[in-house]
C-alpha cells in the first residue's frame, strides 16, 4: 500500500485516538489562522523521506538558531550513532530482499551480522567498542559495499554512505559532531512543528503537519489562511519503491490529489528537493530514469532550461523532465487560477535554501495581492 493509501486509510478507519490527534491538528491551526502582519504563511507538505526535517532545520538556521554544543553534546552525539547503527541495518536487511540476493564476500564475517542486527530492538544502544569494529569490518566487505551499489532497489536511506564512510571518526570517545553530522541526521518529526523566519528583510512562518499528504475540505478551508503551500519532493527516488510503488510516481500522485483540492486561487511552492543526490545518480549511469519513466527517451531539455555552472546536460535535461511532470499535472488539473512556482533546491546546502526562499518572496506577494483583488471582486459583484 502507498504512503497515500496508509494515511487514507488511517483516515477511514475510525480509530478514536486518530480522530482525537486530527481534532487537535485542526484546533492549533484555526487558532493561529489570522495574518499576523507581513508575514507569509506556509504549510509543509510532502511524502516521507522528502527532506522536510532537513528543511526545518535549515530554517532554525536561517532564523539564527544554532545547535548548542556545549549543553546537548550527549544528545546530538547519540543522534549521530543512532544513524550511524540504522545506516548499517539498512544496508545489511536490504542483502536479503535483493533480486538476487548480496552475499558476504567473506562468510567468517556472519558473525558480525547478526550481532549488528541482534541489537536492532534495544532501545538504550550502549555502542560500546566491538559494536564500532564489526561495522568497519562489515564496511569493508565488498559483499556489503556491492549491496550498498545496488541500493536503489531497496530504497536505502539517502545518508548511509555518509556516515558509514565516517566510521572511524564517530567511534572516537571524545568525538563532536560536525554540523554536517547533525544536519545528515535522519530525526522524526512530531506531528506538528512551526518556525518563524526572515529572509531579505520578508517574514515566514512555517507549519508542518508530519503524515498529512491530501487535502480535504477541512483543510481547504484552513488553507485560505495561508499564503502558500510548499511541496516537497525528493527528485533522486525515480528508481525506488515502496510497497510496490515508485516513490516519484508516488510524489506525483499526492501533487495531483493537492492540486485538485486547493482553495483558489492559489500558490504552490513546488520544491524539487536533493538535486545533489540526482546529480550523482545521472552521472553514475547506474540507474536510468527511462526504465522508470519510458517517457524520458523522448524529451528534449527546454530551450528556456537554466543550468546550473558547470552542470552536465543529462542532469539538466533529467531534471527538467521531473518538473515537467508535476507542472503537467498543474497545468492540466482544471485549477488555471492557481500558481506553481517550481524550485530546485538541496535543503543541505544554507545558500541555496536562502536564496530559493529570497526568490519565492516576490511571488508570495503577488500572489496574496491576487487573491485580495478576487476576493474585492467578489465583494462588488
Amino acid at each position: 500500500m502507498s504512503w497515500f493509501g496508509i494515511y487514507r486509510r488511517e483516515r477511514e478507519c475510525g480509530d478514536e485516538k486518530l480522530r482525537e490527534v486530527r481534532k487537535g491538528t485542526h484546533r492549533q491551526l484555526k487558532e493561529n489562522k489570522h495574518c499576523h502582519g507581513p508575514t507569509h504563511r506556509l504549510l509543509l507538505l510532502g511524502p516521507m523521506g522528502s527532506g522536510k526535517s532537513t528543511l526545518f532545520k535549515k530554517v532554525k538556521m536561517l532564523r539564527g538558531q544554532r545547535f548548542d554544543g556545549a549543553s546537548e553534546r550527549a544528545s546530538e552525539v547519540q543522534k549521530v550513532r543512532n544513524s550511524l547503527k540504522e545506516a548499517v541495518e539498512n544496508v545489511l536487511l536490504a542483502m536479503s530482499s535483493l533480486r538476487p540476493p548480496a552475499e558476504l564476500a567473506h562468510p567468517e564475517n556472519q558473525f558480525r551480522v547478526d550481532y549488528i542486527l541482534g541489537a536492532r530492538d534495544e532501545l538504550r544502544f550502549s555502542f560500546p567498542p566491538e559494536f564500532f569494529e564489526h561495522i568497519k569490518a562489515l564496511w569493508e566487505d565488498e559483499g556489503v559495499r556491492s549491496c550498498y551499489n545496488r541500493c536503489a532497489q531497496a530504497g536505502l536511506l539517502d545518508h548511509s554512505r555518509y556516515f558509514l564512510d565516517k566510521i572511524d571518526v564517530i567511534r572516537k570517545p571524545h568525538y563532536k559532531p560536525s554540523p554536517e553530522d547533525l544536519f545528515r541526521c535522519r530525526i522524526h518529526i512530531p506531528r506538528i512543528f512551526d518556525s518563524k523566519f526572515q529572509v531579505d528583510e520578508v517574514n515566514f512562518h512555517m507549519l508542518c503537519v508530519n503524515g498529512l499528504y491530501y487535502i480535504n475540505r477541512v483543510w481547504a478551508e484552513i488553507l485560505k489562511n495561508y499564503t502558500a503551500i510548499i511541496f516537497m519532493v525528493d527528485s533522486s527516488s525515480y528508481d525506488q519503491n515502496f510497497m510496490g510503488t515508485n516513490r516519484l510516481q508516488e510524489a506525483l500522485n499526492i501533487f495531483r490529489s493537492l492540486w485538485c483540492r486547493c482553495p483558489r486561487p492559489y500558490c504552490v511552492l513546488l520544491f524539487l528537493n536533493k538535486q545533489d543526490l540526482l546529480a550523482e545518480k545521472v552521472l553514475a549511469g547506474k540507474s536510468k530514469i527511462e526504465d522508470y519513466f519510458p517517457e524520458f527517451a523522448y524529451y528534449t531539455t527546454p530551450d528556456d532550461a537554466a543550468s546550473e555552472p558547470g552542470e552536465d546536460p543529462r542532469v539538466t535535461r533529467t531534471k527538467y523532465f521531473i518538473r515537467d511532470k508535476f507542472l503537467n499535472i498543474a497545468s492540466a488539473g482544471g485549477n488555471e487560477d492557481s500558481h506553481c512556482y517550481p524550485q530546485f533546491t538541496c535543503a543541505m546546502d544554507h545558500r541555496n535554501i536562502q536564496r530559493v526562499f529570497s526568490e519565492c518572496a516576490p511571488l508570495l506577494l503577488h500572489s496574496v495581492k491576487e487573491r485580495a483583488a478576487l476576493r474585492s471582486k467578489l465583494c462588488f459583484d
